[in-house]
């Protein structure tokens, strides 16, 4: 067995993941350890012209730039540009710290730029100019406390930014291309509020190439007009997934009585037919080394999560790990990567017809 060596093992504490925290996977939180003593929210608005407030962007290095060592003689051609809202990357538990970060915030810009950038938002760049805005989000443990003002208050000051910097991003970078956007956790929360205002029976959805909003429940009706992706090659639609070992079904997922969407991503359908390892494209297993056909996954047909049954060992005290969250990328990186490259190219031929 080969041994999963990420850095995002270091964080652990993720694999409580944000979408299962507040449907009840940790019930009756809402004590003093969960308190913020200090509710002021930073006073560094972000303005998105100065490069320093995007954690990637094509106008400068960065470690979305970062191509693995398999990937060396790959041909890449970015003619389409994702839009990246990385996941939680604010830990503090210090009792004065505040409901949202910093964004001169050294530690939590550094565990943002080595851990989803690098591992996730890599895995666009042989298709896509990358624009992964810096963002006041919500420390983790607003999650614990998920339907309380407090916590509105948090996301909603998150969504501010993200929403500020796609806007800027729309008015004066994107130049009529086409459209990706793509989140993780947190993220996937500010990406399916920015879907809905943006795109869901807007004219940009014209531009929408795909949605890969992973690591947080979607509803059934989250979006009106935006269809999800049941084929490979589908455009103008969105997948996600939630990924837990086999057998696993949290009691906060079995609170969704079943409303919710998943796409499984070795056959990008939402059948519940099982998808066997030899359509499994490569684990990123450390930076530098991917490991092909080791993962099976199918779709829970009740709760709609994704299960996986993997050769690789991701922890050494793998039977404790049930819950996949911090791998949903890195589980099935290339078959992503390509089914990138696959949907931009259906794009710009349905363009052209």
């Amino acid at each position: 067995m080969k041994s999963l060596t990420l850095f995002l093992i270091i964080n652990c504490l993720l694999l409580s993941s944000e979408d299962t925290l507040h449907t009840g996977l940790i019930p009756n939180v809402l004590d003093e350890q969960y308190h913020f003593n200090n509710q002021e929210k930073p006073d560094n608005e972000p303005d998105y012209s100065n490069l320093i407030n995007w954690a990637a962007s094509p106008f400068k290095k960065d470690n979305s730039d970062s191509i693995p060592e398999f990937l060396n003689d790959e041909v890449r051609n970015q003619s389409a540009d994702v839009f990246f809202i990385h996941p939680t990357s604010y830990f503090s538990e210090d009792e004065d710290a505040s409901l949202n970060a910093d964004l001169n915030d050294t530690e939590t810009n550094l565990e943002t730029d080595y851990r989803s950038i690098l591992f996730q938002a890599t895995v666009f760049n042989g298709s896509c100019r990358i624009f992964a805005p810096r963002y006041r989000q919500a420390n983790m443990k607003a999650f614990y406390v998920f339907e309380t003002p407090i916590a509105r208050k948090a996301f909603d000051l998150a969504y501010s930014d993200v929403k500020k910097a796609f806007v800027y991003f729309l008015e004066n970078y994107s130049e009529n291309r086409p459209i990706i956007i793509a989140s993780h956790s947190q993220g996937s929360l500010h990406a399916i509020r920015l879907l809905q205002e943006f795109f869901d029976g807007k004219p940009l959805q014209k531009r929408l190439v795909c949605a890969y909003v992973l690591g947080y429940h979607i509803a059934n009706n989250a979006f009106k007009e935006i269809p999800v992706g049941e084929s490979a090659g589908q455009t103008g639609c969105y997948v996600g997934w939630r990924s837990y070992v086999k057998g696993e079904i949290p009691k906060g997922i079995e609170k969704e009585n079943g409303n919710s969407v998943c796409v499984n991503p070795l056959t990008w359908t939402i059948s519940d037919k099982w998808a066997p390892p030899d359509l499994h494209l490569g684990i990123m297993n450390g930076f530098d080394t991917i490991v092909p056909h080791t993962t099976g996954a199918g779709i829970e047909p009740v709760t709609k999560i994704l299960w996986i049954d993997t050769q690789v060992t991701i922890e050494e005290d793998a039977e404790k790990v049930r819950n996949l969250h911090i791998y949903d990328y890195n589980l099935f990186w290339m078959n992503i990567r390509q089914n990138v490259k696959l949907r931009i190219i259906s794009y710009y031929e349905n363009l052209n017809m």
